[in-house]
């Protein structure tokens, strides 16, 4: 088969193609051109948008667990800062009323001379020569109405004299001198005080120094009961040191 000479190219060459003649791998359809974004449906979009939270939220969980760390650890710094500011305030409360309670303790303990001089010269005074003496008689009511107000004064600034004349001795408030024989008290107890002990509150400013009677039966013990008998040897000895 020849080509006409007088047939144009373009003919020539779409008549060489049979009618039923088609390219392989060509649709009817026409491609979609570059500058066409291709279709995706609504189903494919939520997915996408589903995977792309879940991305965020496995990127953001890290972070905020350590923002929750960081705020729970300032919590407990604010609970302990708080609790510790209230105790040094209940400190600070208790040293100023402890000091105030006490300040009057080293004035108190220098004036305590004074209060045993004043009863030494009251009881150096003997009564018949009060009687026999008027002038001596008003000397001792001065004396007295001294140590009177010098009581009074203590006592109201919470000090108050011991005189344990009678009680067993407590080493925590008496200081023993010496030893005496005194049968009629039981062995232990204060028979006399040489020097009144004081407190100032529940303070010790001085322990009351005493003569300690012995030879008379035993103290009561912690039982209550007398211990006049002997103790068996080893009876005192402290087993659970």
């Amino acid at each position: 088969m020849t080509a006409d000479p007088k047939q144009k190219p373009e003919e020539a060459e779409t008549s060489e193609l049979a009618p039923d003649d088609t390219v392989p791998g060509a649709t009817d359809k026409a491609a979609p051109r570059d500058d066409e974004a291709p279709v995706i449906d609504d189903a494919t979009i939520e997915a996408l948008e589903l995977n792309e939270a879940e991305a965020g939220a496995a990127f953001a969980s890290p972070r905020e667990a350590e923002l929750a760390a960081q705020i729970a650890d300032l919590k407990d710094q604010l609970v302990r800062a708080l609790a510790e500011t209230e105790n040094l305030r209940n400190r600070a409360r208790r040293e100023k009323a402890e000091a105030l309670k006490y300040a009057a303790a080293p004035l108190a303990k220098d004036l305590l001379s004074v209060a045993d001089n004043l009863k030494r010269a009251l009881a150096a005074v003997p009564a018949d020569a009060v009687e026999e003496n008027a002038a001596l008689k008003t000397l001792l009511t001065g004396v007295e109405m001294t140590d009177k107000s010098l009581g009074d004064a203590f006592a109201k600034h919470g000090i108050v004299p011991i005189d344990p004349v009678g009680e067993k001795l407590d080493p925590h408030r008496h200081e023993a001198m010496i030893e005496i024989d005194d049968a009629s008290k039981p062995a232990g107890t204060v028979a006399q005080v040489y020097e009144l002990g004081w407190l100032l509150g529940e303070r010790l400013l001085r322990p009351a120094r005493v003569a300690v009677s012995k030879g008379g039966p035993k103290a009561a013990g912690p039982g209550g009961a007398e211990g006049g008998e002997a103790p068996e040897p080893g009876s005192t000895v402290d087993t659970k040191a």
